[in-house]
């Protein structure tokens, strides 16, 4: 097996994640094990945002079974790929509607983590707009001669800011999202900071009144919890004409729509939930990509999971064929977490095992036969029909490196065989079926 290369930073980003029960913002490629049709179905998905199709998928399976490093997988490589990607999680405070501004909380948190190739980190709506203006600066001076401080340069820019404009202008909103693009290049040229801040307020949906919003741009509209969604079909289509191949949105957690107690705001979530379903799969939006990351529950609960809506059951059922056959399809709507198979979490262990070492410099390694051995050991513990997942056996794999690094004079054996060594197990309601 090829020596593994990763930097100091991804390693100790790789350990400390998964040992604290995490998925990792980085290095999520190296310990990518057992996903490979899911990724490719995915990543077809990528190629049509990029023809200009819209895509919704729903990533179903339970906790620790994989649909965040899913999510976190596809999001580096969507921003490896040139796509302007925003995720976030779902919580109380953070729905698709709400009497309390809940939807646009969520909407305020895609744009804090707007991210891109070169603002991987996310923020990055003004490098966004700023690299977009710079590029057509240089296009006015190579096409006109013209320099920035000459003369009729200014009307140019302006010129070819419009052209892009008037393509998201027949959309929902979208005169008044051109408006505020021309302002922020306005106050871009001018170095009228208060122009420039209050044009990223308005698109980060930080004004709080209509009136605020024409004082300070003059445009009559502001972004709310009613509204938010249209603005992101807005930003899919502006990010797609001014050089990237589309908007990628990933929400996860969408367990917390499931646990809202109150079955109008539930079903209201819902109901937005729907509407972009609709507008992605009918191709009302352009460039735009929507993964959605949910558990079992979240999905099929007959009283309040989608299933309970004969709209949603009709449009993420599994096909009979594949209930049928056993096998399993990745091209519909919905894409459920298999579990990985013996194999394959021997193979995430031995890469995790290498990680640790190079992480902290040592040379001894588990063998298979130790490695076949602590799985068996978990089995055993919790018991066969025990619901395990490769989250809680990664925590705790990694809970036991950590423990012979620090223990030099430590078996391997001695420690996994001890009385006190006690697996984690996940709740019964939480946890996805997964058994070895």
């Amino acid at each position: 097996m090829a020596k593994l290369k990763i930097s100091k930073k991804i390693s100790t980003a790789l350990i400390n994640s998964l040992g604290a029960g995490v998925v990792p913002r980085m290095g999520v490629e190296h310990i990518a094990v057992g996903r490979e049709k899911e990724l490719k179905s995915l990543s077809q998905n990528l190629d049509d945002i990029a023809e200009g199709v819209a895509a919704f998928r729903f990533i179903i399976g339970n906790y620790g079974s994989g649909k965040s490093f899913i999510l976190q997988l596809i999001r580096n490589r969507a921003i490896e790929q040139g796509f302007v990607v925003a995720d976030a999680d779902l919580s109380s405070e953070r729905r698709l509607a709400g009497s309390n501004n809940e939807g646009l909380a969520t909407y305020r948190e895609l744009m804090s983590h707007l991210a891109t190739k070169t603002r991987p980190d996310g923020g990055a709506l003004v490098s966004i707009l700023e690299g977009w203006i710079n590029k057509i600066q240089q296009t006015v001076v190579q096409e006109t001669s013209l320099r920035p401080n000459d003369d009729g340069f200014d009307d140019q820019v302006e010129a070819k800011i419009r052209e892009v404009v008037q393509y998201i202008e027949d959309l929902v909103h979208g005169f008044d999202f051109g408006n505020v693009i021309i302002a922020y290049w306005r106050g871009y040229r001018l170095d009228d900071d208060e122009l420039k801040n209050a044009s990223m307020r308005w698109l980060r949906g930080e004004f709080n009144t209509k009136t605020e919003a024409k004082t300070a741009l003059g445009v009559r509209v502001i972004i709310d919890d009613q509204s938010w969604y249209d603005y992101i079909k807005l930003l899919a289509k502006f990010v797609a004409e001014i050089g990237y191949k589309g908007l990628l949105i990933l929400v996860d957690e969408a367990v917390n729509l499931y646990q809202i107690p109150a079955t109008v705001t539930r079903e209201k979530n819902y109901n937005r939930l729907l509407a972009m379903f609709n507008d992605t799969m009918q191709c009302k939006a352009e460039h735009l990509g929507i993964f959605i990351g949910g558990t079992t529950k979240f999905l099929e609960d007959p009283n309040r999971g989608l299933f309970a809506d004969q709209a949603w059951r009709r449009r993420t059922k599994e096909s009979r064929f594949a209930t049928q056959t056993d096998v399993q399809e990745y091209l519909g709507p919905v894409i459920r977490l298999n579990p990985l198979s013996e194999e394959e979490i021997l193979t995430l262990l031995q890469r995790i095992s290498e990680i640790h070492t190079l992480n902290f410099g040592y040379e001894k390694t588990l063998t298979n036969r130790e490695l076949q051995a602590f799985v068996q050991e978990i089995v055993s513990r919790l018991g066969a029909e025990a619901l395990l997942t490769p989250g809680e056996i990664v925590r705790d794999f990694i809970s036991v490196l950590n423990i012979l690094h620090q223990n030099p004079k430590m078996s391997f054996n001695e420690l996994i065989h001890d009385s006190q060594f006690k697996p984690t197990v996940v709740d019964e309601d939480d946890a996805a079926e997964f058994s070895l």
